[in-house]
C-alpha cells in the first residue's frame, strides 16, 4: 500500500521548442542580480549561451557569471562560487546546463548566505539549510540527472576522493523554473547522451526496486522505463529525431521528480557505489551506474525474486511459461544487459579508469542505505565492484 506521505513540487516547466523565449518574462518575478552559472564552451558555440544573455538583458538583469563548473562539480569550484555570488550580493541563480551544473547552482544557492563550510553541513552531516535560500532557475542543455525538478544536489572533493549527494527536504530548492527545449541537447556527443539515457532509467530502477506490494508507483515506473527503451532506441539510430529526445527529456524529468518514490522505500544503492566511482576516477556518472548495475542487482535479485520477476515480465516481455521464477528474474536482467550493450554503455570499471588497487578506497567512499532488499557490508560491496572490474 502507498501509506501516508506528503508531495509538493514548485517547479514551472516551459517544454518544447523555442522555451527559452518565456525566459524573461519569468525573470521578472526575481531579482535584478543574477549569477549566471554554467560548464564549458559548448553553449557558446552552439548559441544557448547568447540566446540566454539576451533574454536577461531584455529583462534587464546586472548578470554575473560563473564559468567552467565541471561534470562533477567540486567543492573548491562551489567556494570559489560563493565568494563571487556574495560579491555580486546575487538575489537569483540561474543554471545553463546539464544535471551537474544544476546540481552546483542549488547547492550555491544554500550555500551564499550560509556561515559553516558547506562541504561540512550539506554532504557530511547531510543537514538541510538553515539560512535563507537564493531561489534557482534553469535552462536545462543535457538530459539524465533530472535535476531540473527536484531538490537533490551532489558535489565531489577530490583531495578526499569523496563524492557526495543528498534528496535534501527543503523545498526552496527546487528549481522555480526550468526551461526544457529538446533542440537544446542535439549537439551532445554521443557519449554524453548516452550515460544520460542510463542514469535515468537507473532512477527509475532505483525507486522500482523496493517494496513487492501492488503499487501505483511501480505501474508508472514500468511505464517510464519503457518509454525509455523505446525512445533510446531511436535516438541512438537518430540522434537528431526530435520525438525521441523530447520523450528522453521528460522521461528524466519524470524519472526523478520525487513522485514515483511516493510509497516506497527506495533503493539507491546503485548511486552510492557509482559515485563511489566517480569520487577517485572522475568518470561520467551515467557510466559509472552501468558499470557497477549488473553486479549489484545480480547479487540482490534471490532477496527481491518476485520484483525482479515483474521486472522480466512488464519491462522487457520475457514469457515466463515453463520457467521458474529464478530464470524468468534472471532473463530479464539480460535483456537489460543486452540493452546496455546496444547503446554503447561502460561493461565495466577498467574502462572507466578504476583498477585493483582502488576499491579499498571506492568501499570506503560508499555510503550504505536501507531501503533495497538487501543491506550491504563493506565485503559485499567490495565483491561487487570486483566483479564490476
Amino acid at each position: 500500500m502507498l501509506g501516508n506521505f506528503t508531495y509538493e513540487n514548485p517547479t514551472k516547466v516551459f517544454f518544447g521548442r523555442g522555451a527559452v523565449e518565456n525566459l524573461k518574462e519569468e525573470l521578472t518575478r526575481y531579482g535584478k542580480r543574477v549569477m549566471l552559472v554554467y560548464g564549458g564552451g559548448s553553449v557558446k558555440k552552439n548559441g544557448i549561451y547568447d540566446a540566454v544573455r539576451e533574454q536577461l538583458a531584455a529583462a534587464g538583469k546586472e548578470v554575473a557569471e560563473i564559468a567552467g563548473v565541471m561534470p562533477n562539480p567540486t567543492i573548491q569550484k562551489l567556494r570559489e562560487g560563493i565568494t563571487l555570488a556574495r560579491a555580486h550580493r546575487a538575489d537569483f541563480i540561474l543554471a545553463v546546463g546539464g544535471g551537474s551544473c544544476i546540481d552546483y547552482a542549488k547547492a550555491l544557492a544554500m550555500s551564499i548566505h550560509e556561515e559553516e563550510d558547506p562541504w561540512e553541513k550539506y554532504f557530511v552531516r547531510f543537514e538541510d539549510p538553515a539560512c535563507e535560500v537564493v531561489p534557482v532557475g534553469c535552462v536545462l542543455t543535457m538530459v539524465g540527472t533530472g535535476s531540473e525538478m527536484n531538490a537533490g544536489s551532489v558535489i565531489s572533493d577530490p583531495e578526499k576522493k569523496e563524492k557526495r549527494g543528498k534528496a535534501f527536504a527543503d523545498a526552496r530548492l527546487f528549481p522555480r523554473f526550468a526551461i526544457m527545449d529538446p533542440a537544446y541537447t542535439m549537439t551532445l556527443p554521443r557519449y554524453q547522451m548516452v550515460s544520460g539515457i542510463y542514469d535515468m532509467f537507473n532512477h527509475i530502477c532505483e525507486q522500482y526496486f523496493s517494496g513487492i506490494d501492488d503499487n501505483t508507483s511501480d505501474y508508472l515506473a514500468e511505464g517510464l522505463l519503457r518509454s525509455v527503451l523505446h525512445a533510446s532506441r531511436i535516438a541512438v539510430r537518430n540522434p537528431q529525431d526530435y520525438e525521441a529526445r523530447s520523450n528522453l527529456m521528460w522521461d528524466a524529468t519524470w524519472a526523478l521528480n520525487t513522485l514515483i518514490a511516493k510509497g516506497k522505500t527506495t533503493d539507491w544503492m546503485v548511486h552510492m557505489l557509482g559515485q563511489a566511482v566517480g569520487g577517485v576516477t572522475n568518470a561520467a556518472h551515467g557510466m559509472t551506474l552501468a558499470a557497477v548495475s549488473p553486479a549489484y542487482y545480480r547479487h540482490i535479485l534471490p532477496y527481491g525474486l518476485p520484483k525482479f520477476k515483474r521486472f522480466a515480465e512488464a519491462v522487457w516481455d520475457v514469457d515466463p511459461t515453463g520457467k521458474s521464477d529464478r530464470k524468468i528474474a534472471e532473463e530479464g536482467l539480460q535483456a537489460m544487459e543486452t540493452w546496455m550493450d546496444e547503446l554503447g554503455l561502460a561493461k565495466n570499471l577498467t574502462e572507466l579508469g578504476a583498477s585493483e588497487d582502488m576499491i579499498p578506497d571506492m568501499v570506503r567512499g560508499t555510503l550504505i542505505l536501507d531501503g533495497g532488499y538487501k543491506v550491504l557490508d563493506a565485503k559485499e560491496i567490495a565483491e561487487i565492484f570486483r566483479e564490476s572490474l
